[in-house]
């Protein structure tokens, strides 16, 4: 379901100006869109941590989805393929600004955990 506004993005930059870009595109602009509305509504209306509710992040995902449109040329297998590779590539993406949470932390009552756990 991430993939689909990408995907639509991407279909009508490549066919009215045959430009690859259109997920990547797509998806910056998700992201900004979501970054605004995390910064205004929950850090500065609810005061809740920006780093408790920052956004997925696709752009390897749709830079791989573009690539691989812009090489077959093909929807079908950007279907196929690309669609393989963004599922695939999002949740290593992902590691790069979750690792904080997994180090280990002495808790005032004892423990020795993570801020994951």
């Amino acid at each position: 379901l991430l993939s689909t506004f990408p995907a639509a993005t991407q279909y009508f930059m490549w066919e009215k100006m045959r430009l690859p870009i259109g997920a990547t595109f797509c998806v910056m602009t998700l992201h900004f869109g979501q970054w605004m509305n995390r910064i205004f509504n929950f850090y500065m209306w609810a005061w809740f941590p920006v780093n408790f509710t920052t956004p997925g992040l696709m752009i390897p995902s749709a830079i791989f989805l573009d690539v691989t449109l812009m090489m077959t040329g093909s929807y079908m297998f950007t279907a196929l393929f690309g669609g393989m590779g963004w599922s695939l590539l999002f949740y290593p993406a992902n590691w790069t600004w979750l690792a904080p949470f997994h180090l280990a932390v002495k808790h005032p009552s004892g423990p020795l955990m993570s801020v994951a756990d």
